[in-house]
């Protein structure tokens, strides 16, 4: 599946640099929100690589807590991490199927509560159909979104395999005829009776978790506030494919 692009930019093969362990989480399919302070500027298939900052224990347990957590919320307790967390490796690809506001997400009820759980920044892209490489290969990363070049594309698509994540989510569109209807203000954001209830009833170890996960994604932020976890130019570059190197 390609992608189709909401901007002025021409992707064809787009690509995001995520630090870890968000960007293995992500296409492990534990990670189903991938938060943004710019809404995405596609939809359809988008590639992800792992950026070389060498993740701390730390932040692998504070994340890894955070996960465990809130699928617990659902009622899924054996949750299996990945093994490692490479880094400067295209890791594999997920579908984002759209893109909705924080105030969305939090109060969107047609959804697991853990998904809604996930909303901590301005925007969130809806992501579906994990796939990762079999064998991850090493590639330099760029900032923001940007186009795979096409000989590192062709050899990634011959090695990716779909994943099962431990609950499969399936975004619901506004309106069903049309696949691209998942964009920002596209859905109710007013406080639901549900929602404020979930609030009142968080467990103390899920309060801990969602407050250590914010502290884990600020080590990247310049501001304090919880940024996304990638590598970024703080808006959506517009320029094609020529971008500064991810750190």
């Amino acid at each position: 599946m390609g992608s189709r692009n909401r901007g002025d930019v021409n992707y064809r093969n787009p690509c995001l640099t995520m630090h870890q362990p968000w960007a293995s989480l992500l296409v492990y399919g534990i990670k189903r929100i991938e938060g943004r302070s710019w809404p995405a500027p596609i939809t359809g298939r988008l590639w992800i690589h792992a950026a070389s900052k060498i993740p701390e224990p730390e932040t692998i347990k504070a994340m890894e807590d955070f996960y465990r957590e809130i699928y617990a919320v659902n009622g899924v307790t054996d949750l299996k991490f990945p093994e490692h967390y490479p880094v400067s490796r295209l890791l594999g690809c997920v579908e984002v199927v759209g893109c909705v506001t924080c105030d969305e997400l939090v109060n969107w009820d047609q959804i697991p509560e853990g998904v809604r759980l996930e909303g901590q920044t301005k925007f969130c892209w809806l992501c579906e159909q994990p796939q990762k490489l079999i064998v991850p290969f090493e590639m330099r990363g760029f900032q923001g979104v940007y186009n795979l070049e096409r000989k590192i594309y062709d050899a990634a698509i011959r090695g990716i395999s779909p994943v099962v994540p431990p609950l499969p989510v399936k975004f619901p569109l506004p309106n069903p005829r049309d696949p691209f209807s998942l964009k920002p203000r596209s859905l109710a954001s007013s406080p639901s009776s549900s929602s404020t209830s979930e609030i009142n009833n968080r467990s103390e170890n899920l309060v801990a978790a969602i407050a250590g996960a914010r502290a884990a994604a600020t080590q990247f932020s310049k501001n304090g506030n919880p940024p996304s976890n990638t590598v970024e130019v703080g808006d959506d570059s517009r320029t094609g494919n020529r971008y500064r190197r991810a750190q």
